[in-house]
């Protein structure tokens, strides 16, 4: 009977299962520190992007 608790306690000790979980959770943390820090240069980015898209799409598009 204690082998037995001793193997239950030892696998669920060597069990590696929730690390995949935790490095994903981290990801996540540091990509939104640096989106955090870099606010401002992405919202100038998407901005400027979203520009160009609208000036190509009425030279595409043009009015009637």
């Amino acid at each position: 009977m204690l082998e037995l608790i001793n193997n239950k306690v030892n696998g669920f000790w060597k069990e590696e299962d929730g690390l995949g979980t935790l490095e994903l959770i981290l990801i996540i943390g540091v990509i939104i520190i640096i989106a955090l820090i870099f606010k401002k240069q992405i919202t100038e980015l998407v901005t400027d992007l979203l520009s160009k898209v609208t000036k190509k799409s009425d030279d595409f598009f043009p009015d009637k």
